[in-house]
């Protein structure tokens, strides 16, 4: 009798998920696919995120289903395969980076590659420059900051020379301060290392700002899954009101007013931003509630970013507030506005109007496009 073969004809690298299955009385649902890049697990807790990371890294045996990296099955009910964790080749980052406290930096990020024999695919000095953690190798982890310790355990986990890295809320434990001085290092992971990441997070600015596919989980039911610019808009963070996540291009920038200017298909968005540069690739997160509307283009306004729209839809709430849904070219745009503003200018679906958005009110993040970086892939 042959033994089951572990193999499958896809050799894409990507993540391949579909179970169900669960832990006492909570059962999650879900299915998709994580390619090279971020793979945003976004939910309320409660919502299967960690029970799912679970499965994926083989702490948890789902039910029934089937969990592949590439050509590599991981679990198969049906074919009754379950590889052990150890068998796995994933890194997997917790919420606490749970470094031994009695080694060095340097020696916890080797210990995996001397506690799992494996060979390091990659040098040292390229993990920690990627990092940024060079002058920290001989420190101890009390010595660290809790930014500084997610980005060793990061480092630790590429240096097992993983198929795929988990992140289960890396960002959690710190302030807004670390964890602003951790995000440049995630996005240049997602942008430089090759692997397809799944991250786990219930906040909207991290997935605004890292997600290139959103999972949405609720109850343990994936809700929907797809690329972040199509349903970022249905994720409100905090009672805020609905955004859009627009991606586009420096093309112009004005140091005297610290101004950029950002082509979107065959629009230019203008906003304020002293660190921007030509040809680098930016994301913008635009509020709802940021975006007004005039029945006429306004003239000597201070706002700098006026564009004609169609009404698509036009849902009024019970409470005060109207939500347009806009159509700008091939964009969607959304605003909140009061129910007496749609009165007063007596909106209507179908008609053309005009959006005004403030600079100061776009929020954005941007991909580093420098050459002399380190270009590090990991497979």
């Amino acid at each position: 009798m042959t033994s089951p073969n572990i193999f499958a004809p896809n050799t894409s690298g990507a993540l391949e998920l579909k179970v169900k299955g669960g832990n006492g009385g909570f059962r999650v649902q879900a299915a998709f696919r994580a390619q090279a890049g971020v793979t945003a697990l976004f939910g309320p807790s409660g919502s299967g995120k960690t029970t799912l990371l679970r499965m994926i890294a083989g702490t948890l045996r789902p039910d029934e289903g089937r969990i592949a990296i590439g050509d590599m099955v991981l679990f198969d009910s049906r074919a009754h395969i379950n590889l052990k964790p150890e068998q796995r080749h994933i890194g997997y980052v917790y919420q606490d980076a749970r470094l031994f406290p009695h080694l060095s930096v340097l020696r916890n990020l080797t210990y995996a590659q001397w506690a799992g024999k494996r060979r390091p695919q990659h040098r040292l000095e390229e993990i920690t420059a990627l990092l940024g953690i060079e002058a920290l190798l001989q420190r101890k982890p009390h010595q660290l900051s809790g930014g500084e310790k997610q980005r060793v355990a990061i480092g630790r986990a590429l240096l097992s020379a993983p198929k795929l890295l988990l992140l289960d809320e890396p960002l959690s434990s710190l302030d807004q301060a670390r964890r602003q001085e951790i995000l440049p290092y995630l996005e240049r992971l997602r942008d430089e290392s090759g692997l397809p990441i799944v991250f786990v997070s219930h906040e909207v600015d991290e997935v605004a700002r890292l997600a290139d596919t959103l999972v949405l989980l609720e109850h343990g039911q994936m809700r929907e899954s797809g690329s972040v610019f199509d349903i970022f808009s249905q994720i409100d963070g905090k009672g805020e009101a609905a955004s859009v996540l627009l991606q586009g291009e420096v093309v112009r920038t004005d140091d005297a007013y610290a101004m950029a200017e950002i082509a979107i298909g065959d629009y230019r968005f203008q906003l304020t931003d002293h660190a921007l540069r030509t040809g680098m690739k930016v994301r913008l997160r635009i509020r709802s509630k940021d975006i007004s509307i005039s029945r006429s283009a306004p003239v000597n306004i201070s706002i700098r970013n006026v564009f004609p729209v169609v009404i698509r839809s036009l849902k009024v709430n019970d409470g005060p507030f109207a939500e347009l849904s806009l159509q700008l070219g091939d964009v969607q745009l959304l605003s909140q506005i009061s129910r007496k503003s749609v009165q007063d200018l007596q909106l209507q679906e179908g008609e053309q109007v005009f959006a005004l958005i403030k600079a100061v009110s776009i929020d954005r993040s941007a991909a580093r496009l420098q050459q002399s970086e380190i270009s590090l892939q990991i497979s």
